[in-house]
């Protein structure tokens, strides 16, 4: 686990101080589908086993070894899981796009003086890969880590909210006491995000900067920030978010 990275003196002001959200990566910030193909039919071909890529795209989320389980035996999964990851930076990186809104959304946060993180199952380095090259700057990023196991790091940071497109990841929000805001952009949809117990439904993450700036003006109102272990006051959904933005 990386250590908490201490906030620069005086990025944190007023209302925001304290203001930490988490953010998923693969379908939540980037659409990582065909970086994550390519990169597949190569481990088919070095392999010599057959992975039909275009359904292993359809569920991404979890764990990079519960994928290949679907194909290798499972003594030969620590292996081929190398082999993939030592694929990926070659195959996976360039295809690979923002989804719309994923800048402005981390950028939101560091405009209203919080730190934005990214909180991934998928592997730290390749994930450090994919934000630089699309430009996206994090405060943090931490990976290996799904669904309730993403609270581990929401709290050592203090996060107080978790943006996700994946019951896992609205599963990982609420086991660390975080607000769960789910975007329907990745394989679960609003109805499935829903039932998991999301807080707040986006469509996507263009709606996330209004979203957070009535956030932000209410949990101001009410006293400032806490993350999961603070003494502050616990995170709220925010109201009002409107037909547009919020599904809920």
């Amino acid at each position: 686990m990386a250590a908490a990275h201490p906030t620069p003196a005086g990025s944190v002001t007023g209302s925001t101080a304290g203001l930490t959200v988490g953010f998923d990566l693969d379908m939540t910030l980037i659409d990582s589908r065909p970086g994550i193909r390519a990169a597949y039919r190569e481990l088919a071909a070095r392999t010599g086993t057959f992975v039909d890529a275009d359904l292993a795209v359809t569920r991404l989320g979890p764990p990079l070894e519960e994928e290949l389980a679907h194909w290798f035996p499972q003594e030969r999964i620590a292996e081929v899981a190398d082999l993939y990851r030592s694929l990926y930076p070659h195959h996976a990186v360039a295809p690979t796009s923002a989804l719309p809104g994923a800048r402005e959304a981390v950028s939101a946060v560091r405009r209203l003086g919080g730190r934005a993180i990214v909180v991934t199952a998928k592997h730290e380095p390749n994930a450090k890969l994919h934000l630089a090259h699309l430009g996206i700057e994090a405060d943090a990023v931490i990976g290996w880590l799904w669904a309730e196991a993403k609270a581990e790091a929401l709290r050592e940071y203090g996060a107080a909210v978790y943006v996700g497109d994946h019951v896992g990841d609205v599963r990982g929000a609420r086991t660390a006491g975080a607000l769960s805001v789910a975007v329907a952009t990745g394989p679960c949809d609003a109805a499935e995000l829903r039932a998991a117990g999301a807080d707040v439904l986006l469509t996507d993450l263009t709606g996330f900067p209004a979203w957070l700036e009535r956030y932000v003006a209410e949990r101001g109102a009410a006293g400032g920030y806490a993350g999961p272990d603070g003494d502050g006051p616990a995170a709220a959904p925010a109201t009002g978010a409107g037909p547009s933005a919020d599904l809920a």
